[in-house]
């Protein structure tokens, strides 16, 4: 069966929590997809289908540049594939698709905390070599940024949202 991707939709819900349950090993993954969607604007929410049931999931939410660049700046997080259904390229379609909807959205870069191997396959570097830091105290080699728009990024530390620290 095709699996297809789309925007979420509220019907996704309950099936997007029950993906992240069961690719983390806390619901914290879970809880936060819920806190992103009622507080962050704007967020980039896309699942992949097969049938009627939901595989895989992406969300994508502002992040806060310091000092303040110019441009919307996305995070990545969390994104989450059913157990049963990793390693047949479903996370890797999300990851573009989302990436393309974020440029469709006008954002300038996306930045993820995220494995150095999987990562740059997609265009990400470390983040360093653009200035450019996370808040969270984390080895340079997994805070990865990719350039929507050249020159966008220009330094500075990168916050995520404020549902974040409610981890």
């Amino acid at each position: 069966m095709p699996i297809e991707l789309r925007p979420e939709r509220a019907s996704d819900h309950d099936q997007v929590r029950a993906v992240h349950r069961a690719a983390f090993p806390t619901d914290a993954e879970a809880r936060l997809v819920d806190r992103l969607r009622a507080v962050a604007r704007p967020v980039v929410s896309l699942v992949a289908v097969e049938g009627s049931a939901v595989v895989g999931h992406i969300l994508f939410s502002p992040v806060t540049l310091e000092p303040a660049g110019d441009g919307l700046v996305m995070g990545l997080a969390p994104m989450a594939v059913r157990p049963k259904r990793q390693r047949q390229g479903i996370g890797s379609r999300l990851v573009r698709y989302g990436l393309e909807r974020c440029r469709e959205l006008g954002a300038v870069a996306v930045v993820v905390l995220g494995h150095p191997d999987y990562y740059p396959r997609f265009g990400f570097e470390p983040a360093s070599k653009f200035g450019v830091r996370s808040e969270y105290d984390v080895p340079d080699d997994v805070f990865l940024l990719l350039e929507l728009a050249a020159g966008a990024a220009k330094g500075g530390v990168a916050r995520y949202h404020r549902a974040f620290g409610a981890l």
